[in-house]
């Protein structure tokens, strides 16, 4: 995609990968509304920080009409990374819990995507970048939750990509590995550590993904720490 004139949305913009991609997008002159539950963001001209339930269908809806008219035009580039997590088995879990992080992971990206999908379509161009992870390949103890919604991710992102691809629409899942963030501060069973990955360079790998050419389609890409208990001595 040439990124020039371009317009992005970015959920979960305030911290993390979400706040990495949203200074990589700024710095390739894209605009950008942010997401948040926060509110928060950067200041620069060209960002917008909106605070956002995702897991509403209606705060999602009043969410997209005002970025709409912030960014201008309807965003060539929507990147779904809002989400959370919670350790614990599964026996042991509060259903407000379990019921939380699907409503998030999965209930949200389905609004934002079902926002985006008829502006994509009408100009025969668009970007859907799902965040998901390597929990949604391989179940992880005390991790049920977590891994059940992203599993449902990479199913939707598999199912959604060919439902619009002869549009010229471009659907990727990202899964990501361990990234050094706050997100393991709701897992007790995993502490962040400088063996994982930076959150920017994930950014640039997902920035990487949204320029490639227009007949050249990611669906999918992994990404994870080359050595995440550090290097081996010989």
């Amino acid at each position: 995609m040439d990124l020039q004139g371009k317009a992005a949305v970015v959920t979960g913009a305030s911290k993390g990968i979400g706040l990495a991609l949203v200074n990589a997008l700024l710095a390739e002159g894209i605009k950008v509304a942010g997401w948040s539950r926060s509110g928060k963001g950067v200041s620069n001209e060209n960002y917008k920080t909106f605070q956002v339930d995702i897991s509403s269908y209606d705060s999602v809806e009043k969410a997209w009409a005002s970025s709409v008219d912030f960014l201008g035009q309807q965003p060539d580039i929507l990147i779904n990374n809002a989400g959370l997590g919670y350790s614990g088995l599964l026996e042991d879990m509060e259903p407000a819990l379990w019921k939380e992080i699907f409503e998030v992971n999965v209930n949200g990206l389905f609004y934002c995507s079902k926002m985006a999908i008829a502006g994509m379509k009408s100009r025969g161009e668009g970007h859907i970048i799902n965040i998901a992870s390597i929990a949604g390949k391989d179940g992880s103890p005390k991790l049920s939750a977590y891994c059940g919604s992203k599993f449902a991710v990479r199913g939707i992102s598999q199912s959604l990509y060919k439902e619009v691809r002869d549009y010229g629409v471009k659907v990727t899942c990202v899964m990501p590995g361990s990234v050094k963030t706050d997100f393991f501060d709701n897992i007790d069973h995993i502490q962040a550590n400088d063996y994982m990955m930076k959150a920017e360079d994930v950014a640039e790998m997902i920035l990487h993904i949204i320029k490639t050419p227009e007949n050249l389609h990611a669906t999918e890409i992994e990404l994870r720490p080359l050595m995440p208990a550090g290097r081996k001595k010989v």
